[in-house]
C-alpha cells in the first residue's frame, strides 16, 4: 500500500470507530425527558406542587435581541411561583432601561433589573452577573435557579417541562443546547456543523448516564437546583472560566449532581451571525481556551481535524488523479461515512442534505478558527466578547 492508502484507510478506521464507539454522538434523539411522574405533581413536596423558580438573565448590549427574548421569559406559562431577575452588565446601549419597558403594563411574571457594576479582578463579566443574580435570587428561597441567556427565546411551556423533567428524574442540572439561528449562507455552512463537532466532543448519552463518561452543559439554557449549587460552590469556584456551562456541569458533578443535557425543541437563540466574520469571532474567542492553552493540544487537534475531514476527500481525489485504487475507495468510504453522521443534524436544522458533503470544508474553517484563536491567545488578545478581553482566561478545570 502507498502512504496516500494507509492515510486513506487510517481516516476510514477512525470513521468507523466514531460511528460506532464515540457515544452514537451523530444521533439526535436526546431531548428533555418527559417526567417519570405526572406533569401537574412534579414536585417532591405534596404541600408545593411546583417548587419556586427565579430566572437569571445576565445581559450586556442585549438591546437588539431583547424585545424577542425577554417577553417569552414573562410570558412562561408556570403553575408555581417564578420570577425573572436580569442583570445588567454594563451595558451601554440601554439594555436594562429597555428591560424595564418591557415589563411595565404586562401581565405574566414579575421583572427585577440590577446592575452590579464592573467585573473584579478574576471575574470574567458573564459570570459575575450571575453572581450577583444568583445571590439576590437566593433570598427568594427557590429550590431551582434558570440561567438563561438574553438571546435565548423560550416557548410558552419551556420552564414547566424543565421543572418537570429535573422532579420527575431527580436531576440536579438540567440543560437544553438551544436551536441557533440558521438563515445566512454561512449560518447554514457553519452552525450545524459548530453543534455536531460538540455533539463528537461531549457525546450527549455519555453524559446522560447513570455512570457518565463525559460531562457538559450548554450555557444558554441551565436549570440548576439551587442547594446542588451552593454546594457546589457557583458561580465562585468557576469565576474566571471562559467556556462557563462545561465548568458548571463539571462543578456540579464533582459536588455529587446529576447532569442532563440534550437538544432543545422549544428553546431558541434568536442571535444573528449573518457573516463569516461574527462566526469566527464566536468560535475563536473561546476555542484555544478549549484546549487549555496546550501547543501540544493544538498539534494533536489540527492533525487530527486534518486526518478525520480533510484527508477523505483528498485522498479521494489524489487517488483518482494518481491510479491508487485503494486510497480512492477508502478515503471514498470515509467521506461517505462522515456525510452520513452529518445528515441527521441538518436534518434537526431543517437543512437540505446537499450540505452533509461540504463538511470537510467547513471543517477546515474550524481548523483556520483554532489557530486563530491561538494566535490571539499570544498576542494578549485573550477571549474577546463586547469590549471585554480576557488574556489568559481558564477553560473547564477539573477541580
Amino acid at each position: 500500500m502507498s502512504p496516500l492508502s494507509w492515510i486513506a484507510t487510517g481516516s476510514l478506521a477512525t470513521w468507523v470507530w466514531l460511528l460506532l464507539g464515540q457515544g452514537f454522538f451523530w444521533r439526535t434523539d436526546q431531548r428533555l425527558p418527559a417526567p417519570s411522574q405526572a406533569p401537574e405533581t412534579p414536585a417532591e413536596s405534596p404541600g408545593d406542587p411546583w417548587p419556586r423558580v427565579v430566572m437569571v438573565v445576565p445581559a450586556r448590549d442585549e438591546a437588539e435581541v431583547l424585545p424577542l427574548s425577554l417577553p417569552s421569559l414573562l410570558a412562561q406559562d408556570y403553575p408555581g411561583p417564578a420570577e425573572v431577575i436580569l442583570v445588567d452588565d454594563g451595558s451601554t446601549d440601554g439594555t436594562g432601561r429597555l428591560a424595564e419597558e418591557l415589563a411595565r403594563g404586562r401581565t405574566g411574571l414579575p421583572l427585577a433589573v440590577v446592575r452590579p457594576g464592573e467585573p473584579e479582578p478574576g471575574w470574567t463579566g458573564k459570570l459575575w452577573a450571575l453572581r450577583h443574580g444568583i445571590a439576590l435570587a437566593r433570598a427568594r428561597e427557590p429550590e431551582f435557579l434558570l440561567l438563561t441567556d438574553a438571546d435565548i427565546a423560550h416557548e410558552p411551556d419551556s420552564l414547566r417541562l424543565l421543572v418537570a423533567a429535573a422532579t420527575g428524574h431527580r436531576l440536579d442540572l438540567v440543560s437544553q443546547m438551544a436551536r441557533l439561528r440558521v438563515a445566512s449562507g454561512w449560518e447554514r455552512l457553519i452552525v450545524p456543523a459548530f453543534v455536531y463537532f460538540f455533539c463528537q466532543l461531549y457525546p450527549f448519552r455519555w453524559i446522560n448516564r447513570r455512570r457518565p463518561l463525559a460531562t457538559a452543559a450548554a450555557g444558554g439554557c441551565v436549570l440548576l437546583r439551587a442547594d446542588t449549587a451552593e454546594r457546589a460552590g457557583v458561580p465562585e469556584v468557576i469565576r474566571q472560566a471562559v467556556i462557563d456551562d462545561v465548568s458548571l456541569a463539571k462543578a456540579v458533578r464533582r459536588a455529587g449532581g446529576r447532569v442532563w443535557l440534550g437538544l432543545a425543541d422549544r428553546v431558541d437563540s434568536i442571535r444573528p451571525y449573518p457573516d463569516l466574520a461574527d462566526l469566527w469571532r464566536m468560535v475563536a474567542r473561546s476555542a484555544y481556551a478549549q484546549l487549555r492553552h496546550n501547543p501540544p493540544a493544538l498539534l494533536g487537534t489540527v492533525a487530527g481535524l486534518a486526518l478525520v475531514y480533510l484527508a477523505p476527500p483528498v485522498t479521494l481525489a489524489a487517488g483518482l488523479l494518481t491510479g491508487d485504487g485503494p486510497a480512492a475507495w477508502a478515503g471514498g468510504a470515509a467521506w461517505a461515512v462522515m456525510t452520513g453522521t452529518y445528515l441527521p443534524m441538518l436534518r434537526y436544522y431543517r437543512q437540505p442534505p446537499w450540505l452533509a458533503p461540504l463538511l470537510p470544508y467547513t471543517a477546515l474553517l474550524y481548523l483556520l478558527m483554532t489557530v486563530d484563536s491561538a494566535v490571539r491567545h499570544y498576542r494578549g488578545q485573550g477571549a474577546a466578547w463586547k469590549g471585554r478581553t480576557y488574556a489568559r482566561p481558564e477553560a473547564a478545570p477539573d477541580r
